[in-house]
């Protein structure tokens, strides 16, 4: 596995080593062991799939503590674009993102841990997107920061009269509005 450091501490793009022959590919997608070494001990307890068209977004979601998620992720078929937005109060990264193209042809995976706010565009005509989680979900603890907030300056790589939003996520209030659960630790 390679491992790729972003700008955001602890923000990784994660290459999986691929084995390609006549008959197709094989690749080690987890391994607990060489996933804690490189990255850091993470206990992964809830697998989650979703499927998406194209110009759906989704997020930018994340858990309150002490529900907190750090999130491993990729995309099995398709192509996204996703983000992880730094929220920790008194980060030195607080409200910057790192982007990242996952598809189902580039075998990439995005590390995102506790503390960052979480999203994501389907750039093809269908997404199927997979995400692991060090925490289970608690639908009393979900927030959000607004997807489409101008203030981020994220360019998600469509035409706005693509975006297709849930209602809940339609709902989210600006950063600039955000009071955060996370603080940063150094």
């Amino acid at each position: 596995m390679n491992i790729i450091k972003t700008h955001i501490a602890g923000v990784l793009i994660l290459e999986p080593r691929i084995f390609k022959d006549s008959r197709g590919y094989f690749y080690e997608s987890y391994n607990k062991k060489e996933f804690d070494r490189m990255v850091g001990t993470t206990d992964f307890v809830q697998d989650n799939i979703s499927c998406s068209r194209r110009g759906v977004m989704r997020g930018l979601h994340f858990q309150r503590p002490p529900h907190a998620q750090a999130k491993l992720v990729r995309c099995m078929e398709g192509a996204v674009l996703d983000v992880a937005l730094d929220i920790r109060v008194g980060s030195p990264t607080y409200g910057q993102y790192v982007s990242c193209l996952l598809t189902g042809d580039n075998f990439r995976q995005f590390f995102i841990p506790r503390g960052f706010a979480h999203g994501f565009v389907v750039l093809s005509d269908k997404a199927v997107f997979q995400y692991k989680c060090d925490n289970f979900y608690a639908p009393d603890a979900e927030g959000g920061i607004d997807i489409c907030d101008s203030s981020l300056n994220i360019d998600w790589g469509l035409d706005p009269s693509e975006v297709i939003l849930s209602d809940k996520d339609s709902g989210h209030p600006l950063l600039s509005e955000f009071v955060s659960p996370f603080t940063y630790e150094k």
